[in-house]
């Protein structure tokens, strides 16, 4: 069955967020009396958002009392530096242009929030160009389950069948099969050494972003 729509997730798999992430965590560690941690410390949790960067960060998780209080300060923080630095990875422009070219869509599923996924995008010149822009707080739940993947398709009108989901996290997999998509691990991304993507259940691995024309024949 040919693909319709190739949806991306945001950060880690289109575009390249990890030192703003970082530099914003880092100001929240400074804020609190503590030392700056490496990128590379930080790097591999830069997809799990507010959850994994103050787990790295803090030794937080959203149990903890204080979680709250210290998620919506460092979004508060990210939100002063989110479009200081970002980049597409290498090879994602001429993998855009050929989806374009081919006469296919394309759109980008993330659970960032859209206060700072459309800013981002439109940073990156690539809101115009999206089939289809969906947030983690567009839906009632956000991956792993199937919500904003779901309604990804109904804004491009797109069968979920017909759909390819390109994602770097286990819960990107896990809400592509659970969409009923084919499924793509970017692991080119944020994966940290206990990442196994090979057991994720995806269709497509690719250590590329332009491996994924060779992959479905674009």
């Amino acid at each position: 069955m040919s693909i319709q729509v190739i949806l991306f997730d945001l950060d880690g798999t289109l575009v390249d967020t990890a030192p703003d992430l970082g530099l914003a965590l880092n100001m929240q560690r400074e804020r609190h009396g503590l030392p700056a941690l490496p990128q590379a410390t930080i790097r591999p949790y830069a997809s799990h958002g507010s959850r994994g960067l103050l787990g790295v960060g803090f030794g937080l998780d959203p149990e903890h009392a204080d979680f709250a209080a210290m998620r919506d300060e460092y979004l508060d923080l990210y939100d002063q530096v989110f479009t200081h630095s970002p980049v597409m990875f290498e090879g994602i422009p001429e993998v855009l242009a050929a989806i374009e070219s081919a006469g296919m869509q394309w759109g980008v599923v993330t659970n960032k929030p859209r206060r700072f996924t459309l800013p981002l995008m439109a940073a990156m010149g690539m809101v115009e160009r999206a089939a289809c822009i969906v947030s983690g707080d567009d839906a009632a739940r956000p991956k792993p389950s199937p919500d904003t993947l779901l309604l990804a398709c109904d804004i491009a009108r797109a069968d979920p069948a017909r759909c390819l989901y390109v994602g770097d996290a286990e819960r990107d997999i896990q809400a592509g099969r659970a969409a009923g998509m084919r499924t793509v691990v970017a692991r080119y991304g944020y994966l940290d050494q206990q990442d196994n993507p090979e057991t994720w259940g995806a269709q497509i691995m690719i250590d590329t972003p332009l491996e994924l024309l060779r992959q479905i024949s674009i």
